[in-house]
C-alpha cells in the first residue's frame, strides 16, 4: 500500500530542479513510475513528495541533436512503447527499436521511460547494456546547469548512479553505428528480468555480397555485457580479439573473445545463478550474439531462437 504522499507537476525543468532543490531527500523525480512505485509499495522508498517531469517540454521528444545533425537524442519521459514505434529510431538506430519491443511486457512499455530506467541503474536493464555500444551520453539538468557525462560514468552500480539529489536527467544521446555494421542483442532468462544480455557490434570496411567470399575486414568490433555484472560494462578485452579479422574468420576469434568476455565479468551469486554460472552463459551468448552478428554481416538468416532467449 502507497504512503500519502503530494504530486507536483512541474511545467519546466528549472521549476523541477527547485523543487528538487528545495524538498532534498522528501522528493523524488516521477515518469512513468513502473520502477518507484513499485518500491514505495514494498516500503523500501517512502518520498513525501513526487515530481512529475512528464509535462516538461522536450522531456517527452525524440530527435536529432542540432549540432551534429547525426547523433539520436531520446527525452527522458519517452516511452518503451515510443521508442519501439518510432520511424526515426528504427532509421538511425534498428537495434534499439528491436531491444525497446522485449522490454518487459506491453502494458509496461507503455508506461515505462528510458529516463526512469536509466536513472533507476537497475542492473539487470536492456537499454543500458545496450546504450553503452552506442556511446550514450546522459544530460543531467540542474539550478546549477547543465553537464554531459557519458552513460558508463552515470551508472555506478546497482540503483546507484551519479546523478545528485538536485538534478534530472534530461535525455540520453546514442550515435549510431556506420551504415557498414552489422549487430545483435540477445538476452536470457528464466524469471521476469534478463539473468544476462549481450549486445555485439562488428564494422566492416565494405560490404559483404555474393563473389565477396566474407573477406571483408573487421575494423571495429563492440561488446557489451549486461545483467552479470554490478553494471553493464564493455568487454575491451573481447573487441580487441576480433578487430582487423576477417568476417569470414570469426568463429575461433568469436570462442577467444567469448572467453575474454567470460574472464571480464564481475558477477555474484544471486537468484539468477551462481558466479560460475554466470561466467559460462557469458561465453556462450558473447559467442552466440558475434556468430549472429556475422551471419547479419554475410547477409544470411540469423534469427535462430532458442529456449529462454531472446534474439534482436
Amino acid at each position: 500500500m502507497l504512503r500519502p504522499f503530494t504530486l507536483h507537476r512541474p511545467e519546466t525543468a528549472e521549476e523541477a530542479c527547485a523543487l528538487l532543490a528545495g524538498l532534498g531527500e522528501e522528493a523524488a523525480a516521477y515518469a512513468g513510475g513502473t520502477e518507484l512505485l513499485l518500491m514505495m509499495k514494498l516500503g523500501l522508498l517512502r518520498p513525501r513528495h513526487l515530481v512529475d517531469v512528464k509535462r516538461i517540454r522536450g522531456f517527452g521528444d525524440i530527435g536529432l541533436e542540432p549540432l551534429s545533425g547525426r547523433r539520436l537524442t531520446i527525452g527522458a519521459a519517452v516511452t518503451h512503447r515510443a521508442v519501439e514505434q518510432s520511424a526515426l529510431v528504427r532509421a538511425r538506430c534498428p537495434l534499439v527499436s528491436s531491444v525497446a519491443r522485449h522490454v518487459a511486457n506491453v502494458r509496461v512499455r507503455n508506461v515505462g521511460t528510458v529516463g526512469g530506467n536509466l536513472a533507476f541503474a537497475d542492473p539487470h536493464s536492456d537499454l543500458a547494456t545496450l546504450f553503452l555500444t552506442l556511446d550514450a551520453s546522459v544530460e543531467l539538468l540542474s539550478p546549477r546547469g547543465r553537464r554531459e557525462l557519458p552513460l558508463d560514468d552515470f551508472v555506478r552500480g546497482p540503483w546507484e548512479t551519479s546523478r545528485a539529489s538536485d538534478e534530472l536527467l534530461g535525455s540520453v544521446t546514442l550515435t549510431p553505428w556506420a551504415s557498414d555494421t552489422a549487430a545483435a542483442y540477445v538476452k536470457f532468462g528464466v524469471h521476469e528480468r534478463p539473468t544476462l544480455a549481450v549486445a555485439a557490434a562488428l564494422r566492416l570496411d565494405g560490404t559483404t555480397g555474393a563473389g565477396r567470399n566474407g573477406r571483408d575486414r573487421i575494423v571495429e568490433a563492440r561488446v557489451a555485457v549486461g545483467c552479470v555484472s554490478l553494471k553493464p560494462v564493455r568487454m575491451a578485452a573481447a573487441e580487441a580479439r576480433l578487430t582487423d579479422l576477417s568476417i569470414g574468420d570469426l568463429d575461433d576469434a568469436a570462442r577467444a573473445a567469448a572467453d575474454a568476455a567470460a574472464a571480464g565479468v564481475d558477477p555474484a551469486d544471486d537468484l539468477y545463478g551462481s558466479a560460475d554460472y554466470k561466467r559460462e552463459m557469458v561465453a556462450v551468448f558473447v559467442g552466440r550474439a558475434l556468430r549472429i552478428a556475422a551471419a547479419r554481416a554475410r547477409g544470411a538468416e540469423s534469427a535462430a531462437r532458442f529456449p529462454h532467449t531472446v534474439v534482436a
